[in-house]
């Protein structure tokens, strides 16, 4: 990605916010995947915030580490020879461009499959210089952060106090599993520094439409949450450590008792920022309804049932900012 000048960021989303964005929130739960209090303290943070830090998560700094250097590598290729790679169909290399419905930011991506393999018809070009070390770093990677959301998908259903501690993990860890694998660069904009108190936007404000994400980053600071207040607030970049968000899947899952993150990620005016999310998504037949366990005696589904097709090929048709659950949401005439 070029730098642009200054009138050239006119097409890009600008916002202006209350607060200075590296004034960062202290109130990030931070999870220790090891503790015997880690099932309550996860549905504790899904029910407040929808989102929580993983530590002693047990997958090795090396993995991220060769991840992060490797996909470094690829961004810095020229743009020639990234575009290669792309468009994308939606697996592949994509530059500005979120989805097809409008949605720009200062990013520029590689979106990949992870089940069964991560190969798609783009990969000769994904993996075009060293591609023994680049695929090797990927499913190095993902292997490992698949194995840690199982494990915090049966704790957060030991904590809702579910007998069956895999209802959840079942769907990420079945062979048809529609996950995915995403890595972002946001590329410094040193022009940011004339905006007179703007930001620019990387990407822009959205939840995620599957179970959950598990998002790692290098310390480079951007990503902001939105709170229950509505309030928008930065957090502090922590790169051995991941941070885990809620999507919009398991809100119906737990019929609104969990609430899916709102998100975004701000451009920074001197540092790239490196961000790898895997999004644990259902088979596409999977059916998705609130569990009958977690509707309350004389509550009632908040949700109509869809499959995760269904609900899928929605979200394709939205912007990012839509709410995309508003379709799938039971009335009071219902």
């Amino acid at each position: 990605m070029v730098v642009l000048s200054q009138p050239a960021l006119d097409h890009y989303p600008l916002i202006k916010t209350c607060k200075p964005a590296t004034t960062f929130f202290t109130g990030v739960p931070a999870i220790d995947l090891s503790s015997p209090e880690a099932a309550s303290s996860m549905v504790k943070a899904c029910e407040e915030f929808g989102f929580f830090k993983v530590v002693n998560h047990g997958v090795p700094l090396e993995f991220m580490s060769e991840l992060e250097s490797e996909a470094i590598k690829f961004f810095n290729l020229s743009q020639s020879e990234k575009n290669r790679a792309g468009p994308p169909n939606p697996f592949g290399y994509g530059n500005k461009r979120i989805g097809p419905n409008g949605d720009v930011g200062w990013v520029e991506y590689l979106l990949l499959k992870t089940n069964p393999e991560i190969t798609s018809d783009k990969s000769i070009f994904i993996f075009q210089k060293n591609p023994e070390i680049f695929r090797s770093a990927i499913e190095n990677y993902v292997s490992a952060v698949k194995k840690m959301a199982f494990k915090i998908m049966e704790l957060v259903a030991d904590g809702l106090g579910i007998e069956d501690r895999n209802v959840f993990s079942r769907m990420l860890s079945d062979e048809k599993s529609d996950s995915c694998f995403r890595l972002n660069h946001y590329p410094p904009c040193p022009e940011l520094q004339a905006l007179s108190g703007r930001n620019l936007v990387g990407f822009g404000e959205h939840t995620d439409p599957q179970i959950i994400s598990v998002l790692r980053s290098n310390n480079t600071s951007g990503f902001q949450i939105c709170l229950k207040d509505g309030a928008w607030v930065s957090v502090p970049p922590d790169h051995s450590s991941f941070f885990i968000n809620v999507g919009d899947s398991f809100q119906v899952l737990t019929n609104g008792r969990f609430k899916s993150l709102k998100h975004r990620v701000l451009a920074e005016a001197g540092k790239a920022r490196i961000s790898m999310i895997y999004f644990g998504g259902p088979p596409l037949c999977e059916k998705m309804a609130p569990l009958a366990c977690l509707v309350g005696e004389g509550e009632e589904s908040l949700y109509k049932e869809f499959t995760w097709w269904e609900y899928k090929k929605s979200a394709y048709k939205s912007r990012l900012a839509d709410n995309r659950l508003g379709f799938f949401e039971k009335s009071t005439a219902d």
